[in-house]
C-alpha cells in the first residue's frame, strides 16, 4: 500500500498518541474529522495499524526482572520450530518471541516478578520445552531506549 504525506502523519500521531481523539487527529494532520475517520479505518483495515494498546510500567506492577533468553534447538525442521512456537505462545511470561538465523535459534524477552519466580519459569517452562537443546539468559540491568512502533520522520 502507498502512503502519502497525511497518511504517514496520522500514523505518526497515532503512535504516539494512540487514545487521541478523532477531532484533535484531524485538527494535527489538517483534515476535518469524516475523512480523517475514513483514513484511519483504512489504514487499520489495510494492516498498517494493527491495533491499540495501553503501554503499561512493569515494575510498578511488580515485574521486576526482564531477561533475554537466547534458545537453540535440537532440530530447526520446521514442525520443530513450530512446535516450539506454540509451546511460546502458552507462556503470559514470554512478552517476545522472534526467530533468528546463525547459532541461535530464538530469542525471547521474559519478564518476572523477581529472580526466584525467573528461575522456577526456567526449569519448569523453558528448559524442558520441545525440542530445546540450550538456554543462554542475559539479565537486564538497565534500559536506556525503549521506543516501540517505526521510525515515522
Amino acid at each position: 500500500m502507498n502512503f502519502d504525506e497525511i497518511d504517514q502523519r496520522l500514523l505518526a500521531e497515532l503512535q504516539a498518541e494512540g487514545r487521541i481523539t478523532n477531532v484533535e487527529l484531524a485538527s494535527r494532520v489538517g483534515l476535518t474529522a469524516p475523512p480523517c475517520l475514513r483514513r484511519v479505518r483504512a489504514l487499520e483495515e489495510s494492516g498498517a495499524i494493527r491495533g491499540y494498546h495501553a503501554e503499561l510500567d512493569a515494575a510498578t506492577l511488580g515485574f521486576t526482572i526482564t531477561v533475554y533468553a537466547m534458545v537453540s534447538l535440537k532440530s530447526q525442521a520446521e514442525d520443530a520450530l513450530r512446535a516450539f512456537e506454540d509451546h511460546v505462545a502458552t507462556l503470559p511470561a514470554v512478552r517476545e518471541c522472534h526467530m533468528l538465523n546463525g547459532e541461535i535459534d530464538f530469542i525471547l524477552k521474559i519478564v518476572s516478578k523477581d529472580l526466584q519466580s525467573f528461575q522456577e519459569f526456567l526449569t519448569s517452562n523453558l528448559t524442558p520445552a520441545p525440542n530445546v537443546a540450550s538456554v543462554k539468559t542475559s539479565l537486564v540491568i538497565r534500559t536506556s531506549k525503549n521506543e516501540p512502533g517505526v521510525p515515522l520522520e
